[in-house]
């Protein structure tokens, strides 16, 4: 008989099947190697596969490692989300209040997890506090790279901002703008060079609707032509506020809703601790529903 692992498919953030950001989480994970990991990825072909193996420490859920289908990353929240929601499920029957401490190649990653009645909710503690890179994209550039008018970029100034990975935001200027903008070749390949990274992130205010920011992510080079949602980039995302003086001192909350535009509606919490005019903390927030199960041969 074939050698095969058990996996779970979940959609992140989000309490409904079939939106938010599909997961695939791959279970005794141990013995795969990195091609194997990158190999079975690719097969499912999501923005993320995430592989569950012990952990180093007795003392932590897991060590677990997270890729793309194109490469290996050090840090996600859709994954972490979805699989500490996972784990604690598999571990805890009714009500219950746990942490999900898990091994990423960035760091150390505690989720509280919390299940009251039907509702189910994990926030990650990110490993690494954000930080703005000296980059300063041109506005130009960044508009012809998303086929919008330059006006349409702002208010804030774009930038590239850092925390394991790294990401250009671009902020436009109203919702119509954000529904219009797609990655637009040579441009986009040049701003991308200029940046020194693979990924944008477009975010713009809503307010009264029901959140406080609308956002989209292109990764085109790295598989994702658009993520549903990323908790990476949303957590970093308060990089990018603070250097556009767009954050109080003390706790802010804010509701981010991504994939709206591609159909997969998706809902995250962010909450940026600043203290002293400099980031304490920053956590993400969100839940996730399962959605299938089975096995898959290891290749």
């Amino acid at each position: 008989m074939m050698d095969t692992l058990p996996f779970h498919t979940l959609d992140v953030f989000t309490d409904r099947p079939f939106a938010g950001n599909p997961l695939a989480v791959v279970l005794e994970a141990g013995g795969l190697t990195t091609a194997q990991m990158q190999t079975i990825a690719r097969e499912f072909n999501l923005s993320e596969t995430i592989f569950v193996q012990p952990p180093a420490n007795p003392a932590h859920t897991a060590r677990v490692r997270i890729f793309f289908p194109t490469a290996e990353i050090p840090f996600a929240g859709h994954p972490t989300i979805g699989c500490a929601i996972h784990l604690a499920e598999a571990a805890h029957e009714g009500d219950f209040d746990t942490v999900i401490t898990l091994e990423e190649e960035a760091g150390l990653v505690p989720v509280t997890v919390r299940r009251q009645g039907l509702e189910i909710t994990a926030e990650l503690t990110a490993p690494v506090l954000p930080s703005p890179q000296d980059e300063c994209p041109d506005t130009a550039l960044v508009a012809a790279a998303l086929g919008l008018d330059p006006a349409e970029i702002g208010p804030h100034q774009p930038a590239v901002c850092q925390g394991g990975p790294a990401f250009l935001y671009a902020p436009i200027a109203s919702l119509a703008a954000l529904a219009r903008a797609q990655p637009q070749e040579p441009a986009w390949s040049r701003l991308m060079e200029k940046a020194g990274v693979d990924s944008a992130y477009l975010y713009t205010s809503t307010p009264g609707a029901g959140q406080d920011l609308r956002a989209r992510m292109f990764s085109p080079t790295a598989g994702i032509p658009e993520d549903p949602a990323t908790g990476s980039a949303t957590a970093i995302l308060a990089a990018q506020l603070l250097q556009n003086a767009a954050l109080p001192e003390g706790i802010t909350t804010l509701s981010v809703m991504q994939g709206v535009e591609m159909g997969r509606p998706s809902r995250l919490r962010l909450t940026i601790d600043l203290r002293a005019g400099r980031l304490h903390s920053v956590r993400i927030a969100g839940t996730a529903v399962a959605v299938s199960q089975g096995r898959i041969r290891l290749p």
